[in-house]
């Protein structure tokens, strides 16, 4: 069997995956807060850990992989939107999460095995903070429960800051209840224009941080072997995990290895509304950007750099996965490359699988290229229509050729340049040599504007 080594934030080193059930691997991703449309830097950890998810049910078997990634859909910037839109909240979450699934169906993600929303999982958030008073690691203060960080000494080691760091370095909430200043919320009070529950400590909802601690336990146990997320969420929601969780289940050691994608780039500059440069996932398939190619722009860099969305990155993506379906055209999958395979399995190093996948391109082996692509989740059937050729190119190869030949005898290429220049403008690729004209749609193809013959 394939050996994955994966690199761990926690330990600072790569890691071989050994599974804590031998052939059965799980994995936790944080997922999004349901109240708008998921911007492109959301979608990286989607991509990211969809395509690990593909290696490990492609190295494990689909059975044997359980896969969970959450909605949160109770929060304040939920609250706040049906505020200010006179909308019920369960409208706005189910509506946001309907959005989000054809925004990542459309970049071919695949479904995780479960996706918990966290008001589903109420009962088992109070009974794990319950648990946490219990033994020490919480208390109740003023209609809040807090952890208190003191009490876990490991608290820190994710992001490799001590307590006291933190609170020189960071903006924390002081509050009257708190005994600590780095304590953080796991329940809060809520009126009667806010969604709460029943609890011990009055009606109220819970903290941001224990919800995934919660789901995670129901679903995947008390100690599972991937927990994944953005780098962003490192601290303090994953220390803030980590902490609650190994003091509610002494037994377990929640997450085995830890992986963080870095964050996203447009252009060259952080993503911000203020630039101009901020874009949702639907706003680019509104461009008339494909999910395949969006996807492509993803792969081309590690997951643990920092990436830059470019419109010249989208237009290479274009037009080789242009040649690429094209190559595999009406074919069947073969076997997917080794090679692929190995580049994946070193810690998911997406960039190098692709460039695998242009060798296995350069030498024809159109089935080995079409398997190894749908496993990094590329040339997929259902996501190539926008790839599909709506005209019959011949006609325009015939008539460069035929001038092709009259230039050559009057050595006159004045109007070989042209018809080349108006193919090129079209977004089509011009291929001549000793063998003929080969005329390929290319990044940016559009059928209106070729040339007139």
């Amino acid at each position: 069997m394939t050996t994955i080594r994966l690199y761990n934030t926690k330990s600072r080193r790569e890691e071989d995956l050994q599974p804590l059930i031998p052939g059965k691997v799980r994995m936790y991703v944080c997922g999004p807060t349901v109240y708008d449309r998921a911007h492109i830097g959301n979608a990286r950890p989607v991509v990211v850990f969809d395509t690990l998810f593909r290696l490990l049910r492609h190295v494990y078997g689909a059975d044997a992989v359980t896969y969970v990634r959450n909605f949160t859909d109770v929060d304040d910037k939920i609250n706040a939107k049906a505020a200010e839109t006179g909308r019920p909240i369960r409208d706005i979450t189910d509506e946001t999460i309907g959005w989000y699934h054809a925004d990542m169906d459309a970049l071919g993600a695949l479904r995780p095995t479960h996706e918990p929303r966290a008001t589903e999982y109420i009962t088992p958030m109070i009974r794990m903070i319950e648990g946490l008073i219990a033994r020490g690691h919480a208390y109740a203060a003023e209609g809040h429960v807090l952890f208190d960080v003191r009490s876990f000494p490991g608290y820190g080691a994710l992001s490799g800051r001590s307590v006291d760091d933190m609170i020189a370095g960071a903006r924390v909430e002081v509050a009257p209840y708190k005994r600590d200043p780095m304590d953080f919320v796991l329940w809060k009070p809520s009126g009667d224009d806010l969604p709460g529950w029943p609890s011990p400590w009055g009606r109220g909802r819970p903290g941001w941080h224990i919800e995934c601690s919660a789901m995670s336990r129901e679903l995947l146990g008390e100690a599972f072997d991937i927990h994944g997320g953005g780098i962003d969420l490192q601290f303090p929601h994953h220390e803030n995990e980590i902490a609650q969780s190994c003091c509610a289940n002494p037994s377990g050691q929640f997450a085995k290895i830890w992986m963080h994608n870095e964050m996203l780039q447009v252009e060259g500059k952080k993503m911000s509304k203020s630039l101009g440069n901020f874009f949702t996932v639907r706003d680019l398939l509104d461009q008339g950007f494909p999910g395949e190619v969006i996807r492509f722009v993803y792969l081309g860099t590690h997951y643990s750099k920092p990436m830059d969305w470019t419109a010249d990155k989208a237009a290479q993506a274009e037009a080789t996965l242009r040649k690429w379906r094209a190559l595999t055209r009406d074919g069947q999958p073969g076997q997917v490359a080794d090679t692929v395979v190995a580049a994946l399995a070193g810690d998911v190093n997406t960039a190098g699988a692709l460039a695998e996948l242009h060798k296995l391109a350069n030498a024809g082996d159109a089935a080995g290229l079409l398997a190894s692509a749908q496993l990094l989740g590329l040339l997929l059937p259902e996501m190539g229509a926008w790839a599909e050729v709506t005209v019959d190119l011949s006609t325009h190869a015939d008539r460069l050729a035929a001038l092709r030949a009259e230039a050559m005898a009057s050595k006159d290429f004045a109007a070989v340049d042209a018809m080349k220049a108006a193919l090129m403008a079209a977004g089509v690729e011009v291929r001549m040599s000793k063998a003929g004209v080969e005329l390929l749609p290319g990044a940016g193809f559009d059928a209106a504007k070729l040339p007139v013959l």
